[in-house]
């Protein structure tokens, strides 16, 4: 690599290279839930559901209290659709083991079965792209990632083992 050529690839962006990442952004993400949205459709949810679903199938037996800091929505809201995927059967509420006012919450095995069609479709999206880029950019594109995560989420983010036992 040249001087010139470390030089460009560290200087900071320009203005429309920003705003090309903005808009890269933008239709990225609706690419990124097309699939998903339809499959939503199917069951009258909408990305708030998903939400739901892909954070209380990924942290098993989190508390309501720790979803709506994860998703910093109101109660309110995480209510009516907590209650609806409760009511039809895609999660169930038990009470805490020490405080039996708080409710913990795990996906059914329908959840499980929501949960993993619609991550499915998604991870082979990012699976594609990423080999496409390359390992360095994937790695370049997470750090990315990790600088638009407010800091006080950031350490939600150290590497979990795989699930089939790789690193």
């Amino acid at each position: 690599m040249t001087d010139q050529t470390i030089q460009a690839a560290s200087a900071p962006p320009g203005e429309e290279d920003l705003r090309q990442s903005i808009e890269l952004l933008f239709f990225a993400y609706r690419d990124f839930t097309a699939e998903a949205d339809a499959v939503l459709a199917e069951y009258g949810f909408g990305r708030a559901h998903h939400r739901v679903i892909y954070f209380v199938g990924r942290n098993a037996g989190i508390t309501v209290s720790d979803l709506l800091d994860i998703l910093r929505i109101t109660k309110q809201s995480l209510g009516r659709v907590l209650g609806q995927l409760v009511l039809e059967g895609f999660i169930i509420q038990r009470p805490g083991p020490r405080d039996r006012r708080q409710r913990l919450l795990e996906l059914t095995g329908k959840g499980v079965a929501l949960e993993r069609r619609l991550t499915g479709r998604q991870t082979e999206s990012i699976a594609r792209a990423c080999a496409g880029a390359g390992p360095q950019a994937v790695e370049g594109f997470r750090q990315v990632l990790l600088g638009l995560v407010q800091d006080s989420d950031r350490g939600r983010f150290t590497r979990r083992p795989a699930a089939n036992g790789g690193g």
